[in-house]
Parts: C-alpha cells; sequence; structure tokens
C-alpha cells in the first residue's frame, strides 16, 4: 500500500497514473480490512481458526518485506513507468497474495470471500490495462495477463466446486 501512495506522488503530473495509483494503494487497504474480518472471525470463535490453519513458509513474508523495501527506497528517485509497473507485478505476484486469499476461507461466507477474489482480479486487470496503455513492453504486459488469468482461474475452480458441492 505504501509503496503505491509512492507512486502516486512519482507520477502525480499524471492525473490518470496518480489516480490508478491511489486506486491500487486503496484495494490493498481493503486487504488490510479483509485480513481485521479474518482476526475478528478467529477471536470469537477460536474453534474456527484452529479447523482452518493457513500454512505457508514464513520466508514468503521476509522475502515480501524485503522486496517492498528494497523498491520502496527505489520508488524514492525517479522511476520509469515501466519501472513502477515491474515493481507493482512482482509485488502483486508474491505467494503473500495466495495465503491472504486463503485466510479469508476462515471467513464462512462465501460471498465475502468471491468479493475478494472478484476485487483482486479486478485490480489486475486494470494493471494490465494500464500496462498495456502506458508501455510498449510486451514481456511486462504477459506477466500482467498472465496474473489476471492465474486469479480467474483460481476463482473458476472455486465456483466449479461450490456448484458440485465440493468444499472450497
Amino acid at each position: 500500500m505504501a509503496l503505491y501512495m509512492q507512486f502516486t506522488h512519482v507520477f502525480q503530473a499524471k492525473e490518470e497514473l496518480r489516480k490508478f495509483w491511489f486506486g491500487m494503494a486503496r484495494h490493498e487497504a481493503s486487504h488490510l480490512g479483509a485480513l481485521a474480518l479474518v482476526e475478528g472471525v478467529i477471536e470469537n470463535d477460536p474453534d474456527i481458526g484452529e479447523s482452518s490453519k493457513v500454512w505457508h513458509d514464513p520466508s514468503t513474508v521476509v522475502r515480501l518485506r524485503s522486496l517492498l523495501n528494497v523498491y520502496s527506497r527505489e520508488a524514492r528517485e525517479k522511476i520509469s513507468v515501466e519501472r513502477a509497473f515491474e515493481m507493482a507485478i512482482d509485488v502483486e505476484s508474491s505467494e503473500l497474495e495466495d495465503v491472504v486469499v486463503d485466510l479469508l476461507h476462515v471467513v464462512r461466507e462465501q460471498m465475502v470471500r468471491d468479493q475478494a477474489v472478484k476485487l483482486l482480479i479486478h485490480d489486475l486487470s486494470d494493471l494490465s490495462y494500464m500496462v498495456e496503455k502506458f508501455t510498449s513492453d510486451e514481456a511486462l504486459l504477459a506477466r500482467a495477463d498472465a496474473l489476471v488469468e492465474h486469479r480467474f482461474d483460481a476463482l473458476s475452480v472455486a465456483q466449479h466446486q461450490k456448484t458440485d458441492g465440493v468444499p472450497s
């Protein structure tokens, strides 16, 4: 979220980019809200937390924190639009995004989980669109599109399991 807010400053002269980065930061803030919701569910019903453990490699968090620190220092200088998009794709590609989605399974409301994943897909689609609009880097666009496809495929599998009666 902080990195995207830095980008709003870096690209403040370009209204469309500034608004885009602000929107990305706002959506990252909603992820924090979703995690607070998960925390509240677990605090109020520890049995749910116990039966819904999400395993992740702690080094994932360390790697992402390190990446964000490096990118934050880099973003203090003038960076190109391409570089900002590359950083965003790296962050959004992190395994931590998968952990956040997995943590939402603690919330028993399917609608809440689906909404969170749909918002993530929307954000990634916007990112892909902006890469296409503001760069001519085909490899970067392919990475952005692959992210959208990955999230869409994951949502499709979850919805298919739901209609087949398989717990997600």
